[in-house]
């Protein structure tokens, strides 16, 4: 073959490993065209699910307090004609579309926000300091937008208002093509993703008891827009917290003698803590133990009584994780004796359980790369490294096979955006309709991959309890 065939063939495939390939549904007899990109990007879609985003957002809720966007989703079902399940997990909500019979798959969204205000940037103004050399300085301001959070100390700043509307737009496309559905989409609305493991309490439930896959998402900066990461295997890791209160006896500042000082003991505790890591943890085995929270005394000369720390640890297998949290309720009670204090230490799970790491599964893996490589594009679609960050979706994985991916919103032509949790969060709305079309298109397809015919169970799908 010369070198100008060579050339060809090569850019031939190149042009074709980056062009989207029409995604349709098949059966026996007849064959739907769907693409579900262009349908979710339609006015009628999108503008619909940039209402819904933009109404969540101006409403945050934390977790099991979603009783406001439970009732929104809900209207929004009911006006499609969707029928479900209601209240489970205090305020979730599962809806369901297509036959009624397996086989069964499901898609998630997490509704929660997070207890944090919602600021802006201001313009970089250039200050002289001490030195005299130029700095550039942003200062926080409150954010001007019509559709800003309308409740101080509460905003959206992990995406979940985009993921239920992506998931209200997959459910709007779904119910258009129902009759084409084989099998039944089970739509997820999950609360308290953020530390209260809402995903917890639905597996307790039962409503998942005859799903045979899940998929869920989330929004991320760290792509493009239009591209996706994920990976098999551990994607993300084993989480929990823990709060240790330090008790000494407090006294004045200027006679230190006199006073058990917690203050010190605390810092001891700290730095003890991170020997954890970096010398009792094999360095391939990545592990994280974090103290976020320090508060103790209350003036400048007054040893105070007690003092109060807390953090998270992370690991990615059950095993360095049960080792973590043994040796900080060691560490912390140890050292506390050190400095003459006594120390407790609590786990908090009652109120925040601990999450199991995120493991995706592997043949849902390559169901994945060929659903998305064909909606967007095979170079599209990333595998990424595993990350220290946690989902409660690992709850889902320890009793159904499961997988969480990465959606990209990041546009280079606009701001750069931040980071999950930062009060300058802010989503990328044109972000939604590959949400919706990848929600649709993995539940779809996977229904035509896995046939079943069983008679479903009796009782209501719209149970308001």
């Amino acid at each position: 073959m010369n070198l100008f065939n060579w050339l060809s063939l090569f850019i031939v495939f190149h042009v074709f490993a980056a062009t989207p390939r029409i995604f349709s549904l098949t059966d026996s007899s007849t064959q739907l065209p769907v693409n579900f990109l262009d349908a979710a990007k339609k006015p009628e879609v999108f503008d619909y699910m940039v209402r819904i985003r933009r109404k969540i957002h101006e409403n945050p809720e934390l977790g099991y307090e979603e009783f406001e966007t439970s009732k929104l989703i809900r209207a929004e079902l009911d006006q499609l004609g969707i029928p479900y399940k209601h209240p489970v997990a205090i305020t979730g909500i599962i809806g369901f579309i297509g036959t009624g019979r397996s086989p069964f798959v499901a898609i998630r969204a997490d509704m929660d926000a997070l207890p944090m205000q919602s600021f802006r940037r201001s313009p970089k103004v250039q200050h002289r300091n001490k030195l005299g050399i130029g700095v550039d300085k942003t200062k926080k301001e409150m954010v001007e937008w019509e559709h800003k959070s309308k409740v101080p100390g509460k905003m959206h700043g992990c995406g979940h208002d985009a993921h239920v509307a992506m998931l209200l737009g997959a459910a709007k496309i779904l119910k258009h093509h129902e009759k084409e559905i084989q099998g039944t989409v089970v739509l997820v609305f999950q609360p308290a993703e953020e530390g209260g493991g809402g995903a917890k309490r639905i597996v307790e439930a039962g409503t998942l008891e005859n799903v045979s896959a899940i998929f869920g998402l989330h929004v991320s900066r760290n792509f493009p827009l239009g591209e996706v990461g994920s990976r098999s295997g551990p994607m993300l890791a084993g989480n929990g917290y823990f709060e240790a209160i330090i008790r000494g006896k407090g006294g004045h500042a200027a006679i230190p003698q006199q006073s058990i000082d917690p203050i010190l003991a605390t810092s001891n505790v700290i730095i003890s803590l991170q020997n954890l890591v970096s010398r009792e943890a094999d360095p391939l085995d990545s592990q994280v133990v974090t103290v976020g929270k320090f508060q103790g005394g209350s003036a400048f000369n007054i040893i105070p009584d007690s003092v109060t720390i807390g953090g998270t640890f992370r690991a990615f297998s059950k095993e360095s994780f049960q080792q973590l949290r043994h040796r900080i309720e060691q560490v912390v009670i140890a050292q506390a004796a050190v400095q003459r204090c006594n120390a407790t230490v609590n786990f908090l799970q009652e109120q925040n359980p601990f999450f199991p790491v995120t493991i995706n599964d592997g043949d849902l893996h390559e169901h994945f790369r060929s659903v998305a490589g064909s909606l967007l594009g095979v170079n599209k679609v990333n595998n990424m490294q595993p990350l220290m960050g946690a989902e409660d979706f690992s709850f889902y994985q320890e009793v159904i096979p499961g997988y969480f991916f990465m959606i990209g919103m990041q546009n280079a032509s606009h701001e750069k955006l931040e980071q999950v949790h930062s009060p300058y969060f802010k989503v990328n709305e044109d972000v939604l309709p590959y949400g919706a079309a990848l929600h649709a298109s993995l539940a779809v397809s996977y229904l035509l991959k896995h046939p079943q015919d069983i008679a479903p169970a009796e009782g209501k799908y719209h149970d308001e309890l």
